[in-house]
């Protein structure tokens, strides 16, 4: 299995497929490498597809440091994986966890980035959410301890979020808890702990996305409903951003409709390696509807 050794001693397992302009996809917390086969499959047809298995994650390395894992640490992480292989600039595809990466990784080092996919973004990113988001943290923090993975996977799958996935696709949502059961006991805790917990608001990062010209499409599912006021804050604050809101989706929207979502993104991607994706007309910001 292909594997790259960050600077700071991890292994990162890696899948890497097709050719072409190369894309980079950044799985959620619950996900993994694996869960982005639906958009290997389809755009590997069309461009060089690299998918990798998060610190904590294996067969990636499950570093027993907390200090290993942070926000800058997962960001850095995606800026190792294309600079290492050679892909900058590379598209970059991030969900969830994956897509607050993708988004540090605009902030931080742009210039390896072609353009930037934000989805299902902002749970406990709301400036007024924050005490909540920390105590459900600390709570499944402590519950993946005390029960293991392999039991937490179907209480954690079964979050709000993810019920429009199983009434949907109950088979595909059986396989999503399959390898949610597999994943590290450890490396979930301490990616929950480090990375999940200590992120910064996304609020706090404001002034950073006004001055951020990255192409970016936001997308969000419109029954993940913690991720909604941040995708709209997203939209109106990154100027080369656009918002999707997919209907009937959930927290997954990449499994749940990876039609859709496959659809979406070689449209954007399609646009940026045109140059025709533009920045928002600041005329459109007054508020109103007459000029």
């Amino acid at each position: 299995m292909p594997s790259l050794r960050t600077d700071d001693g991890v292994d990162l397992h890696y899948e890497d497929v097709g050719e072409g302009t190369p894309m980079v996809f950044v799985h959620e917390y619950a996900g993994d490498h694996r869960a982005w086969e639906a958009q290997l499959r389809f755009f590997a047809r069309r461009y060089r597809c690299i998918a990798f298995a998060a610190r904590g994650y294996p067969p990636s390395s499950v570093p027993a440091d907390p200090a290993a894992y942070s926000q800058d640490r997962a960001t850095d992480d995606i800026a190792e994986i294309i600079e290492k292989l050679g892909l900058a600039p590379a598209h970059v595809v991030g969900l969830s966890m994956g897509g607050f990466a993708t988004l540090h990784l605009g902030l931080r080092t742009p210039h390896l980035a072609r353009s930037l996919v934000a989805a299902g973004v902002g749970y406990g990113a709301s400036p007024d959410k924050r005490a909540q988001f920390w105590a459900e943290t600390d709570a499944t923090i402590a519950r993946i301890r005390a029960e293991g993975m392999d039991k937490m996977a179907d209480v954690y799958g079964h979050g709000p979020t993810r019920l429009i996935f199983e009434q949907k696709d109950p088979r595909g949502f059986a396989e999503f808890i399959a390898q949610l059961a597999e994943h590290s006991t450890e490396g979930s805790a301490l990616t929950m702990q480090g990375v999940q917990r200590q992120r910064p608001s996304l609020w706090d990062l404001k002034d950073g996305f006004a001055k951020m010209t990255l192409p970016t499409l936001v997308i969000a599912g419109d029954e993940d409903d913690p991720t909604l006021e941040a995708s709209i804050y997203l939209k109106r604050t990154i100027p080369g951003s656009a918002l999707l809101v997919m209907p009937k989706c959930g927290h997954t929207m990449n499994l749940e409709d990876p039609d859709a979502f496959n659809r979406a993104v070689l449209d954007f991607v399609t646009h940026v390696d045109a140059g025709t994706w533009r920045m928002r007309i600041p005329a459109s910001l007054s508020g109103g509807i007459i000029r």
